[in-house]
């Protein structure tokens, strides 16, 4: 009887989005499957909910970091302009992509490093906020990333912009930081 309840309760929590049991942490980055549930926790770091982001969104007392990729460049014929999709984010927020990935060019990571002491506006201790969408490890990487690099106020809102839209909270379109 135990081993039938359990089993129906298994069944259940993998059936309904949300419920399922969360990940653990890695010991490293995440590098395969980054577009799928991740932990509840990073050690190190503060995880915030739509309510404590919005908050500290509101007071301006933290930078904002969206690490959403930038989309690939499909083929394309010979002389075709290409244009990225236009990314939706927090509004404020600063957008370093692909800097979530969990191997990084050596290019990339002194684009994160550069960017992430540039973020305090003048404050090496102004907390840093990361993400990017929910189930996606890009974001969780990167605030672990910005721990590594000894970085005191790291903050990982794991709903990223589906929670932000899902609230009512408004977002506009962002571009790259160079």
């Amino acid at each position: 009887m135990r081993a039938a309840f359990a089993a129906l309760t298994a069944a259940l929590l993998s059936a309904v989005p949300g419920l399922a049991e969360a990940p653990s942490e890695p010991d490293g980055y995440r590098i395969e499957n980054v577009r799928s549930p991740t932990p509840a926790t990073l050690r190190g770091a503060q995880v915030l909910d739509v309510i404590d982001a919005a908050h500290l969104w509101k007071e301006g007392s933290a930078t904002f970091v969206d690490v959403m990729p930038r989309p690939p460049r499909p083929a394309l014929p010979a002389g075709t302009v290409w244009r990225d999709p236009p990314r939706m984010s927090i509004p404020g927020a600063i957008w370093l992509p692909n800097t979530g990935f969990g191997a990084l060019t050596p290019e990339e990571e002194s684009y994160f490093s550069r960017s992430l002491a540039n973020a305090g506006k003048g404050d090496p201790a102004r907390p840093v906020v990361f993400f990017c969408e929910r189930d996606c490890w890009m974001s969780w990487n990167a605030a672990k990333r910005a721990l590594a690099l000894g970085h005191p106020r790291v903050m990982w809102f794991p709903d990223g912009t589906n929670g932000w839209t899902e609230a009512g909270l408004p977002l506009e379109r962002v571009e790259p930081l160079p």
